[in-house]
């Protein structure tokens, strides 16, 4: 992958209507479950960023013919539950962990052995946490020494068996793999989460024919259950609307319109916490595509203030603290996070990576271990280090609208992983930058 650097020049302000890609767990998912289900199925909206054609192009090596009608439109001809094959070498997954752990579910409990790899960055991800159950429910998975990729999944003998499983943390990913492997796992298989994470899984789940218990910290399927062909229409994204959010409320004046995006309730945290720190947020227009609620979010800019994050919000906002730690930067004021400590093991350190850059920013920042204690005040310019991590990258580009001088961001090429084209919209809506590599 070639080096990527951002420079993006202080001033401006964020304003227009916006409408920024496809949701990249629902596009994940949408793959997976039209591959999975009897009959075809189109999906609308697709996130073409790397992630997600990581995901797509592992379901073709298995034997799925998913045609790309458009850029963001596919048809998938599923093969039904049991009609995956082979794969001729191992999956590579690229940077992508939902594909990976979704997948170590899925692929445990098929009657064909499987590899999957990734990225130099996907490679040192925790894997023991969707591992572990799965080898509860009888599944055959090597790991690494470290509980990394590359996973060796082999043909479960007797096949799976359903478990009751209590999660020691809130993770979405690793609810629905073993949701996947439940599927076909004898038996009743469920799972318990300490804090409610995101459901799209048990959403789409319903919208192809599955039946699923679910509550707001459980999950439960039985297996035995064929998937029928739906069609999904793919929201634009929260995570990458979160960017443009931030944008919008660090800039008093700004006024900015973001159209069509997902509002899952276990996904609009970074709405309620920006919203406590002053954030002036409307939704408007609020409808549904298909199973997932949307509306038309308007921000306008305000003065923002510190507060303490709940941390009953953070498992709806994981994603999102990177933006979330540069708001605290431009508010007045103390903002102290807690119970984040799945920041450390995401795509980076969020938690370091952020509170490192913060501070060569001018700006006080502490990072603890499961959090940060950020002081507002004045940004001056700096060069940063994303650490090959999307989310950093385009959260520091946004900074830029309230720094003194230009910031400039190395490591961005991961940037198309959840949103291609991500710095020509933003320059469209305002944004000062400039891309080089």
């Amino acid at each position: 992958m070639s080096e990527v650097t951002f420079i993006v020049h202080p001033g401006g302000s964020f304003s227009g209507t916006v409408r920024v890609p496809g949701d990249k767990s629902i596009s994940h998912r949408a793959v997976m479950l039209a591959s999975l289900a009897e009959g075809q199925s189109e999906v609308r909206g697709f996130l073409t960023g790397e992630d997600c054609l990581s995901t797509m192009k592992a379901f073709r090596a298995m034997g799925v013919r998913i045609d790309q009608l458009a850029e963001t439109h596919l048809r998938v001809h599923g093969v039904g539950l049991h009609g995956l094959r082979e794969p001729a070498q191992a999956l590579d997954l690229g940077n992508s962990g939902t594909s990976m752990r979704l997948m170590t579910g899925l692929l445990a409990a098929q009657n064909f052995p499987s590899t999957l790899i990734g990225d130099e960055s996907l490679s040192r991800r925790p894997m023991r946490r969707i591992v572990d159950p799965l080898r509860q429910m009888g599944a055959q998975i090597e790991t690494t020494a470290r509980n990394t990729a590359p996973l060796r999944i082999q043909a479960a003998a007797g096949g799976l068996g359903g478990i009751s499983y209590k999660s020691p943390v809130a993770s979405a990913q690793v609810k629905s793999g073993i949701l996947l492997a439940g599927l076909y796992a004898k038996g009743r298989t469920e799972v318990f989460e300490p804090e409610p994470s995101r459901d799209h899984t048990e959403r789409m789940l319903r919208a192809f024919g599955v039946q699923v218990d679910a509550a707001p910290g459980r999950a439960a399927v039985v297996s035995g259950q064929a998937l029928r062909a739906s069609d999904v229409e793919v929201p634009a994204d929260i995570s990458s609307a979160t960017f443009f959010m931030l944008g919008a409320a660090i800039v008093p004046g700004s006024e900015l319109l973001l159209s069509d995006v997902g509002i899952n309730p276990t996904r609009t945290g970074v709405i309620e916490i920006l919203r406590r720190m002053g954030a002036d947020i409307d939704l408007l227009n609020q409808r549904h595509f298909g199973g997932e609620p949307v509306a038309d979010l308007r921000v306008r800019g305000r003065r923002l203030h510190g507060i303490d994050v709940d941390h009953v919000l953070v498992a709806n906002a994981i994603d999102e603290f990177p933006a979330i730690f540069v708001a605290a930067a431009c508010a007045r004021g103390e903002t102290v996070v807690t119970g984040a400590a799945e920041l450390r093991v995401k795509e980076s350190d969020r938690i370091q990576a952020m509170c490192d850059g913060l501070q060569a920013l001018g700006i006080s920042a502490l990072a603890q271990p499961d959090g940060a204690r950020i002081t507002g005040g004045r940004m001056q310019g700096a060069t940063v280090d994303s650490k090959g991590d999307h989310r950093i990258a385009m959260s520091f580009a946004v900074a830029a609208l309230r720094a003194e001088q230009p910031i400039r961001i190395l490591d961005c090429a991961n940037v198309n992983t959840s949103f291609p084209g991500f710095a020509d919209l933003a320059a469209s809506a305002g944004l000062n930058i400039v891309v080089q590599g």
